[in-house]
């Protein structure tokens, strides 16, 4: 039988998320995962520890990690023409929409068939990329504007209309 991937779902509960998760897994690997909680459970409390807390307090250096991890979201900014870098001379300004932030990388199949192409030499020297990033879904409408010249222009595919992790 065909287990179902290992990848969480964006839109479901957390609790569903992690009860489907765990029914991908088989009863052996749910055995190790139990075990080696319980042997770092046991570290934890030879090593001085009287209890081991669920929920930690963060750290400065974990909050700044925190901090750092932003998701993947549209952002906006208000720029001339001109400073788009397309090489057109306008004074005209466009609400320049664009994608921002990190991706969670969830194992799937990919991936895990990925890492074993590349430790087998299978793929060498080609450059992939190991995580999802942050990249336009779908884009605006077109702008047009007038250029210093009274030219007018019409850019397709400028401004970012949602976003997400690819």
């Amino acid at each position: 039988p065909r287990r179902s991937p290992r990848a969480l779902q964006r839109h479901s509960s957390l609790l569903a998320q992690y009860s489907a998760l765990l029914e991908s897994y088989t009863e052996g690997e749910i055995r190790q995962l139990i075990s080696a909680l319980v042997e770092r459970y046991r570290q934890a409390m030879n090593s001085g520890g009287h209890e081991l807390p669920l929920f930690p307090r963060a750290g400065s250096r974990r909050k700044r990690a925190r901090a750092r991890h932003k998701p993947c979201e549209l952002r906006e900014l208000e720029v001339s023409v001109s400073e788009l870098g397309l090489g057109y001379e306008s004074d005209e300004t466009v609400l320049f929409r664009y994608c921002s932030g990190t991706c969670e990388a969830a194992v799937r199949s990919y991936d895990l068939s990925l890492k074993s192409m590349r430790s087998r030499r299978k793929i060498r020297k080609e450059k992939i990329r190991a995580r999802p990033c942050c990249r336009p879904l779908a884009y605006d409408d077109d702008v047009s504007f007038l250029d210093a010249y009274n030219r007018y222009y019409t850019v397709n595919e400028l401004s970012a209309k949602e976003c997400g992790c690819v």
